[in-house]
């Protein structure tokens, strides 16, 4: 009788195990799910700033640059270089 009585006892805790093993296996999908969609987030966000100082610093440089060549001339303003 005492062996029925632990057999039972020793499968209610393997049960018990398993069903904590699989929550814990649940939750940790989650988990990794969570952290992927936010690593695409800041991905996309950490792209269109790079993007937008790209391009700010593309359009300094064109207006350094006409400036300079302005300078250099003499005779035209930084506009008309530009347009050159």
């Amino acid at each position: 009788m005492r062996k029925i009585a632990l057999f039972a006892a020793a499968s209610a805790a393997a049960l018990t195990l398993a069903a904590c093993s699989e929550a814990t296996e649940d939750a940790a999908e989650a988990t990794a799910e969570n952290a992927a969609a936010d690593t695409e987030a800041n991905m996309e966000a950490a792209g269109d700033a790079m993007e937008a100082g790209a391009e700010e610093v593309a359009a300094e440089a064109d207006e350094a640059a006409a400036e300079t060549e302005a300078a250099v001339e003499g005779d035209e303003t930084p506009a008309e270089a530009a347009a050159d």
